[in-house]
């Protein structure tokens, strides 16, 4: 592969990190449907870290996505992974699309968990949804845009400045948004779904394919089940 100039893509595991009391926390809502009729009716949010290789330099990305398109709605990217970074994606988020009210999930970050946050969302009229502790799947589309960015950009190069690896984040979700085509949305970009359905008086609709894994595990259980019951 290295005389052919071949990378292979592999998503790394994700770190465990401890977790803290939260100030408030909120029911699982959303619970993993993740299916969305229009843009602005669910938003999916958290913060992920990428490190400057052999330092100690680190960059944090907050993003919002819509479940809708898959768009990036909002994001902002710190040294510094605090209320203020998320807070301010938040701002941007709402500031781009007035009078939403979205559903919004997040996990249980100090920073979502917090009163002052909550006190945002409750002006705006926007409703509060909480991945349950320790279940990562349950604000899946977001882990998933992580994967994306990481094993298509991030992985694939050696960063030497947070200079450098903040402008190739910010070029990259600009690609992501109006340049990658999903095949989910008939090999059109996140942001050509979100302006067709922003300007049509009959929204396209997007329905999530069924896992087939997941659909094979579940009758597996069910076959059971019944075995060990009629026995």
């Amino acid at each position: 592969m290295k005389l052919l100039g071949v990378k292979s893509i592999i998503r790394k595991k994700r770190e465990k990190y401890e977790s803290t009391a939260p100030e408030i926390s909120a029911e699982n809502v959303l619970s993993r449907n993740f299916n969305a009729t229009k843009p602005n009716e669910k938003w999916t949010t958290d913060v992920t870290e990428f490190k400057v290789a052999g330092t100690k330099q680190k960059l944090y990305l907050s993003a919002i996505l819509d479940l809708y398109d898959r768009s990036v709605v909002s994001y902002e990217i710190s040294t510094r992974n605090d209320n203020s970074l998320v807070f301010r994606t938040y701002e941007e988020a709402v500031k781009s699309n007035p009078g939403a009210t979205p559903l919004l999930h997040s996990d249980r970050g100090f920073q979502y968990t917090s009163k002052v946050f909550q006190t945002k969302l409750g002006k705006a009229g926007i409703r509060q949804s909480m991945s349950r502790v320790g279940r990562c799947i349950d604000n899946g589309p977001t882990e998933g845009f992580w994967g994306i960015i990481k094993s298509e950009m991030y992985y694939l190069k050696k960063y030497d400045s947070l200079e450098e690896l903040r402008e190739d984040i910010i070029q990259y979700i600009h690609f992501y948004n109006y340049e990658r085509l999903q095949e989910r949305f008939d090999d059109r970009t996140p942001m050509a779904v979100r302006i067709a359905a922003l300007t049509a008086e009959n929204v396209a609709q997007y329905p999530i394919k069924e896992n087939k894994r997941i659909q094979k595990y579940y009758a597996n259980l069910k076959s059971k089940q019944e075995q060990y019951s009629i026995a």
